[in-house]
């Protein structure tokens, strides 16, 4: 027997969530002279149909919710959200803690008592898969190591509290998530996002470690690829994606999948683009904190992707993981001038 969701515990959790609650970081912000062949991929239609969920117009979360089954947790990869449009990474983990992929899902955020609901927000899901030959140790190795993620955009009118739920598709039921807690818009000092100058940093290279790139490269094996330019050298010369991420020591469970995505894109890339892997922690050692790159950027999680125009500037940012296709066409833009 399913277990069916109370609209009126559900308004007490909701209630309960003016409690400021941080985002879980999960799995965890798209030219010219291109062949046909090397054109970037296409972004991936949603997996659901508007007609799959109901809209949200003039109602409450637990209106939403209705007396649908309980569902699988929705783990979002992201940790930082603003005002305006936002590209949400999420997962759903059944009772097993089995990561659900290739569903209908949809997403829906209102105020934390419930009211002003806002959706279906309709997510695509993107897989993480590379080609062998650029599978880490890690990743291959890790059961629980993400294989997949779902993204949807959606949109905030002004900073504060809101409560967020997910329908999903599965079996051929709508099942709904409990809603979790997210907060828009931060006090502190954020990370470089779209349309704002990267900081200036250097980042090591196997000189700087008299060879030993075990010291700047948790990954298994090494991908000397992402570790041949220094940040600060290319910075400004031509376009470069910058990638905070530790395979070894992730908290998140997507810092080697991350790592592998960068691997193959830039194997595709060639020297057009600079593709730079930058560990997390001093020394690899998470008791020393984080390296000084990750405190000039402003980051206190991880894995983190900058995609950088060829002035300095920051063109995409991405959060947790994310697909071969979306970190293409993000570098599309940059080679394209746009």
């Amino acid at each position: 027997m399913p277990r069916v969701a109370s609209s009126s515990r559900l308004l007490a959790v909701l209630l309960a969530l003016v409690a400021p609650v941080a985002l879980a970081a999960g799995c965890g912000s798209s030219s010219n002279g291109q062949s046909k062949s090397d054109a970037a991929p296409a972004e991936p239609q949603p997996t659901a149909s508007a007609e799959d969920f109901a809209p949200a117009t003039g109602k409450t979360l637990p209106d939403v919710i209705g007396s649908l089954p309980s569902g699988p947790a929705l783990v979002p990869s992201v940790s930082l959200l603003e005002k305006g449009k936002n590209r949400i990474g999420f997962a759903l983990f059944d009772n097993a803690g089995k990561q659900l992929a290739g569903a209908a899902v949809a997403l829906y955020a209102g105020k934390v008592d419930g009211s002003a609901a806002r959706g279906p927000f309709l997510a695509r899901s993107e897989s993480l898969k590379v080609a062998p030959q650029f599978e880490s140790k890690q990743t291959a190795t890790d059961p629980d190591s993400a294989r997949g993620v779902y993204v949807a955009d959606v949109s905030f009118k002004r900073d504060g509290r809101y409560a967020m739920i997910a329908l999903a598709k599965l079996d051929g039921r709508v099942v709904a998530t409990s809603p979790i807690a997210v907060k828009v818009g931060s006090q502190g000092k954020t990370p470089p996002g779209p349309g704002q100058k990267a900081p200036v940093v250097h980042t090591d290279t196997p000189t700087d470690v008299a060879g030993d790139v075990a010291k700047i490269d948790t990954r298994i094996p090494p991908a000397p690829s992402l570790l041949k330019d220094d940040f600060a050298d290319v910075l400004g010369k031509k376009p470069i994606v910058l990638t905070f991420a530790t395979p070894q020591l992730c908290q998140s469970r997507v810092c080697g999948p991350v790592v592998d995505v960068v691997a193959e894109v830039q194997a595709k890339m060639g020297d057009k683009v600079s593709f730079i892997h930058n560990e997390v922690y001093a020394d690899n050692q998470v008791n020393k904190g984080l390296r000084p790159q990750l405190v000039a950027f402003h980051l206190q999680t991880e894995p983190w992707t900058f995609v950088i125009d060829r002035h300095g500037v920051v063109s995409t940012r991405f959060e947790g993981a994310f697909s071969p296709g979306e970190l293409e066409r993000a570098v599309a833009k940059v080679e394209a001038g746009t």
